[in-house]
């Protein structure tokens, strides 16, 4: 396993075709899969744009920039893997989940429930640009988006929305979701006596929201509830940084490194003021 999972020193053309093969098995797969649970239930409707931008308070952006950033950050890593030179994995490679986001965008443009969204597609390319300038600038990853989760109230509310499922609730209840900015201390600080793996973390959420776009107005049996941005300052952990020669082990940091670890953090919102947790995801 360990042979296996290292990356090789040359380009291994049979790697890179196994990367290429599954890439576009799995991409392929996952747009016919969606089309089929998603959008086949609805009518099909000519090419359209849509302005959703004022929705769920953005966060549904944050969304997918940090989808498309982790795409292609997992894509690049698997070329890395093959041997690929830096520019594939920063064009192939990179550019795999801001490709895969914009056929979304397509499938969305043909259905008349929703509509191809000119914010979603500069979200998902501003994810695609985060990795690949910090690779053309530091050879490094030194600012990480991630994601946390809690369940809410709201989704026992309206649960063809907002999830009848904790699975479809990690989707689609952006009550609960919180997105990360997570900076590694020590990248911004060379020889430093900062662990290596310390990150500070800034977060972004919102709370309230039972619609897209307007308030509760009595249509759904709920708590009265007002729509309020959460923000959150907080330690992390960068599992990349932490030094290990199993390759098996800095695959598993990798894939873990998308999420937030639970830590104490200083959260602030118009309603509330600030508040204290002494652990928070």
């Amino acid at each position: 396993m360990e042979g296996f999972l290292k990356p090789s020193d040359t380009l291994n053309k049979s790697r890179k075709n196994r990367v290429i093969a599954v890439e576009a098995i799995v991409a392929t797969g996952a747009l016919v899969g969606l089309n089929q649970l998603w959008y086949a239930d609805y009518p099909r409707s000519d090419f359209h744009f849509i302005n959703d931008n004022a929705e769920w308070l953005q966060v549904d952006k944050a969304g997918h920039f940090y989808s498309s950033y982790h795409l292609g950050r997992l894509s690049a890593e698997m070329l890395e893997w093959s041997g690929a030179s830096q520019k594939d994995q920063l064009i192939y490679g990179a550019g795999i989940g801001f490709a895969f986001l914009t056929a979304v965008e397509a499938l969305d443009g043909f259905s008349s429930e929703w509509g191809a969204s000119t914010g979603d597609i500069i979200a998902n390319a501003a994810g695609t640009a985060l990795y690949v300038s910090q690779e053309l600038m530091w050879k490094e990853q030194r600012i990480t988006p991630k994601f946390s989760f809690h369940t809410t109230q709201y989704a026992q509310f309206r649960p063809n929305v907002l999830g009848s499922s904790l699975a479809e609730q990690i989707l689609k209840d952006y009550n609960g979701q919180t997105y990360w900015l997570s900076v590694n201390l020590h990248s911004f600080s060379k020889g430093s006596k900062i662990p290596k793996w310390l990150n500070l973390a800034i977060g972004y959420g919102a709370d309230g929201m039972i619609t897209g776009n307007r308030e509760n107005n009595g249509l759904f049996l709920t708590p009265k509830t007002e729509r309020s941005r959460r923000f959150y300052l907080s330690l992390d952990v960068d599992l990349t940084k932490i030094d290990t020669k199993s390759h098996f082990l800095k695959t598993i940091f990798s894939v873990l490194n998308t999420l937030k670890i639970p830590a104490p953090t200083i959260e602030y919102s118009r309603l509330e003021g600030f508040r204290g947790h002494l652990s928070y995801f």
